[in-house]
């Protein structure tokens, strides 16, 4: 299926060293508390990065902090403002808060995302008809949101983002609770957003191996602290067992292709790589969803 594609960030704009966010020793948290404290990293145009840590640890605290919804209490969070001034932030959030009495279209609920932008009906149609076949979504956009499964509705969900032409699409556990063939199809688009058409994901998840297969930067969020940078320096077992708080083997399979799992000592009965050194596991860790 031809699908036009989003347009790409200007040659200019991907030259620039200028990150597209900034957090420099920022501290975050609620009235007196602290929730984050002194995160300092950058996300940077083309990256994909995905935020993992245990349940009530600041993920979503942070991308609040990103998206301008809050102050930091110490520190600086800084922003590309031409990027927020041209509305080129998408945000799909964890939870959707719509009244499920009202009939809503799919073809409604997706152009819902385009509050605030200035745009001709041409354009809304062409927009729509673009992210729509996108994810997948084109024979259905006459239906009733409330009635599609719980995989359409997430691709719904980043279809109204699209429809704004991000450059920067952050999503806060777009695959949670969803069956395997439902994670794919969200999966594939993310893939397409950032292999293909540029767009720069923030991805909170809690699938281990996803953050392996897909990102190209980590934060690990735990205690209060976030540990972030390129994928192939942060992702060891070491740091997973520190934010997990369990032993996690991290190892290449025959792709070349980073897999984690939970490990385990080896026993009389058990192969080992070693003289009782950890085998992996496929263990679900604690806090960790199985997306």
């Amino acid at each position: 299926m031809s699908v036009a594609p989003l347009p790409r960030p200007k040659a200019t704009d991907q030259a620039s060293d200028a990150p597209l966010l900034s957090l420099q020793q920022a501290t975050l948290g609620y009235g007196g508390r602290a929730v984050l404290n002194e995160v300092t990293f950058d996300i940077r145009a083309g990256e994909f990065w995905c935020f993992l840590g245990p349940n009530g640890e600041g993920k979503t605290t942070l991308i609040k902090a990103l998206l301008g919804a809050m102050r930091p209490q110490r520190g600086l969070v800084l922003r590309q403002g031409r990027m927020f001034r041209a509305g080129k932030v998408s945000y799909v959030p964890q939870r959707l808060e719509l009244n499920p009495v009202l009939p809503t279209s799919v073809r409604e609920f997706v152009l819902s995302g385009l509050a605030g932008v200035k745009s001709d009906a041409t354009k809304r149609a062409n927009r729509l008809k673009r992210v729509l076949e996108l994810v997948g979504l084109g024979a259905s956009q006459r239906r009733n949101y409330w009635t599609l499964s719980g995989g359409q509705k997430q691709r719904a969900l980043v279809a109204r983002a699209l429809v704004r032409d991000p450059s920067l699409l952050i999503v806060d556990e777009p695959t949670a609770g969803l069956d395997f063939a439902a994670v794919e199809a969200v999966l594939n688009v993310m893939r397409g957003l950032y292999r293909e058409f540029n767009v720069t994901v923030v991805f909170v998840t809690h699938d281990l191996n996803i953050a392996a297969e897909h990102a190209t930067h980590l934060a690990f969020f735990r205690n209060g602290k976030v540990v972030a940078g390129p994928k192939d320096e942060v992702l060891t077992g070491e740091r997973l067992h520190a934010t997990f708080g369990v032993p996690v083997s991290v190892e290449r399979d025959g792709d070349g292709r980073l897999r984690v799992g939970q490990a385990r000592a080896s026993t009389r009965d058990e192969p080992s790589t070693s003289n009782g050194e950890a085998v992996a596991s496929p263990v679900v860790l604690p806090g960790v969803g199985t997306a």
